[in-house]
């Protein structure tokens, strides 16, 4: 089954931006004109594609599809650059699912190595990316190395290291008798949100048990070490982000020589990798600067 690339593209403004007026705001077109485009792809699935509302969202079908025109565009790219056509291409969007410590630390340099894409980052704890591969909503993802998705390649690319750290009087009023799992158990953390296990994994990983900690919720991987800084709670930071505030004494590790490593993997969906090929080579280059390399068996 073909399917209109103007239907496509009308679908995909729709789910991306919330409005079926803003969609028409950015492809140049009435309200109208799109509300007839979404109307006719309907007709022609037979099925719902976009839940009306404030903003609008799209059904699973609906989500399916505008993935799908997004990625016919990137296969007419590579096919354009492959036959060395010459014009005005428009830019290819390409949706990723990433997690937000990536994002701040090596992510936006692998974007700025690739030219003529529109980003779509889809942020998500980095246990649970895979997923977005899996219900085929992105083309590619940072996951969280074993966590495989059916039908896509998998290329590890190193750990991002973590330290578990604190304000220096943060640490002094919760941890006076010591660091351990009786002190950890009253000291507020921080975590990212309900997903975050990391706090919960450097504890099994240093005091071999699990221990249930009060946390604030705080989905900002720079309002995460705002906070460790302010003394609200202690939290696992990326090793290169906490750097300089532990060497200036704004940042303390709460056990020495104890850091987290996670390692991570760049997933993409088999049948685009061809046409992600500059996305693929713009992420390894990145990631070479900031992770720690796996070691082998």
């Amino acid at each position: 089954m073909q399917f209109d690339p103007h239907h496509l593209s009308a679908l995909a403004a729709v789910l991306r931006r919330g409005s079926f007026e803003m969609a028409a705001a950015d492809l140049a077109v009435t309200p109208s004109a799109i509300s007839q485009r979404i109307k006719a792809l309907e007709e022609r699935i037979g099925t719902s594609l976009v839940n009306r509302g404030t903003p609008c969202t799209g059904t699973k079908s609906g989500r399916r599809l505008a993935k799908h025109g997004e990625d016919v565009g990137l296969l007419e790219d590579l096919l354009a650059h492959d036959l060395a056509l010459k014009g005005a291409a428009n830019p290819t969007r390409l949706r990723i699912a990433l997690n937000a410590d990536s994002l701040a630390t090596w992510f936006v340099d692998a974007m700025a190595l690739v030219d003529g894409v529109l980003f779509d980052l889809v942020i998500d704890d980095q246990n649970h990316s895979a997923d977005w591969l899996k219900r085929g909503e992105v083309s590619a993802a940072v996951t969280l190395s074993g966590k495989s998705a059916p039908g896509c390649d998998a290329i590890p690319l190193g750990s991002l290291r973590y330290i578990a750290t604190a304000s220096p009087e943060y640490k002094a009023r919760w941890f006076a008798g010591g660091v351990n799992a009786a002190t950890l158990q009253k000291a507020p953390c921080l975590e990212f949100n309900a997903k975050d296990t990391l706090q919960g994994s450097w504890i099994a990983a240093v005091f071999n048990q699990r221990s249930s900690t009060p946390c604030h919720y705080l989905p900002s991987t720079q309002g995460f070490i705002e906070a460790a800084c302010a003394g609200i709670g202690w939290g696992m930071n990326p090793e290169v982000l906490v750097h300089d505030h532990i060497r200036h004494d704004r940042l303390v590790a709460l056990v020495p020589d104890t850091p987290l490593d996670v390692p991570l993997t760049w997933q993409v969906s088999r049948i685009m990798a061809p046409s992600l090929k500059a996305m693929t080579l713009a992420v390894r280059a990145a990631t070479k600067k900031v992770l720690i390399p796996i070691a082998g068996p």
